[in-house]
């Protein structure tokens, strides 16, 4: 990647190298203690942030784990809306193992999401961020929900670029074989999808901690969303098949074919507020993607940086605060 895209450029080639090793070489901090576990299906479970009134339940992507939304104690989302007065709850989906390989999307709502938040004693607010609001989607027509809030969330997947499309396929015809054998689509490939996905960024976040190698605070920073976005669990193969040929090829979300239990998942029949947080920035999640439904916030903000980055608490955490505690009041 670096030498398609660098060429003969031989500063810019040092520069991401000297990023590259300041990562590698960088102090790890002792990771956040997690939330204590209040509910459990399978090896998903339901962890409890506090708070009293409405829960407001944050369902994180299948890819990367839940971790960005409690990345530390200077940027964790979770822990600043249950600081604010909100009674927060995260769906930590766990580790899937091979004898999980027929488990889709659909029946990641189907037998795990919709149990879990059964359990609550009423209705919650959902919020769900990248994949995981695509999966909040689903389980907001098969349930009973007071609002639901969806950060930068596909759903209208003939909105990503084209070219983006054409090389996800082509990854996942490399990889589908392995991933069938194995049961999952591991991580460190769906990372790769990531990097062609935005090859320009993924060199420059690089470039630009190479140039501050020598601030450690920046480094330490760095180095903590990047375990976060190079680590992570797998995928089941089913859910992985399901994503690159049903949801990227097809556009079965989009079209209105994609079923969950049996029913067709229609967001534009929601009858309860919906909110839509997009970035005309991000090459994760283009907005074109987004279901077009209900209130809007639009951000100029990396998928990651929108929930961690320096001005996410001005730009994100404090208009979805406001939009979550009028959500609450109007239940």
């Amino acid at each position: 990647m670096l030498r398609s895209e660098a060429g003969d450029d031989a500063a810019r080639i040092a520069a991401v190298l000297q990023g590259v090793r300041a990562y590698q070489d960088a102090p790890r901090q002792r990771p956040m203690r997690r939330a204590r576990r209040i509910a459990q299906r399978g090896r998903a479970s339901l962890r409890d942030y506090g708070g009293e009134g409405t829960p407001i339940v944050f369902i994180p992507s299948l890819i990367n784990g839940a971790e960005i939304l409690d990345l530390d104690r200077q940027r964790s989302l979770l822990r600043w809306l249950r600081a604010a007065g909100l009674r927060v709850l995260l769906v930590d989906w766990g580790t899937p193992g091979s004898d999980e390989r027929h488990l889709d999307l659909a029946g990641h709502v189907e037998r795990l999401l919709l149990p879990l938040l059964a359990r609550l004693p009423e209705p919650p607010i959902l919020v769900g961020y990248c994949l995981g609001g695509t999966l909040a989607t689903a389980a907001a027509q098969a349930m009973s929900v007071r609002g639901l809030a969806l950060i930068a969330a596909p759903w209208r997947f003939a909105g990503f670029p084209p070219g983006s499309r054409l090389r996800l396929t082509e990854l996942w015809e490399s990889a589908r074989g392995p991933a069938e054998e194995l049961g999952l689509m591991p991580m460190e490939i769906m990372q790769s999808a990531f990097w062609r996905l935005d090859p320009v960024r993924t060199l420059a976040k690089f470039e630009a901690i190479g140039r501050k190698a020598a601030d450690r605070r920046a480094v330490a920073s760095f180095t903590t969303v990047e375990d976060w976005a190079n680590a992570g669990p797998p995928m089941t193969f089913a859910a992985a098949r399901e994503l690159l040929e049903d949801f990227f090829l097809r556009d079965l979300p989009g079209s209105g074919a994609w079923r969950v239990g049996g029913q067709a998942i229609d967001p534009a029949r929601f009858s309860f507020p919906v909110l839509e947080v997009v970035s005309t920035s991000d090459r994760i999640v283009p907005h074109a993607s987004a279901a077009g439904i209900g209130d809007r916030i639009t951000l100029s903000l990396g998928h990651v940086g929108m929930i961690v980055g320096g001005r996410a608490e001005a730009l994100l955490w404090q208009p979805l605060l406001q939009w979550l505690s009028q959500a609450r009041r109007l239940c």
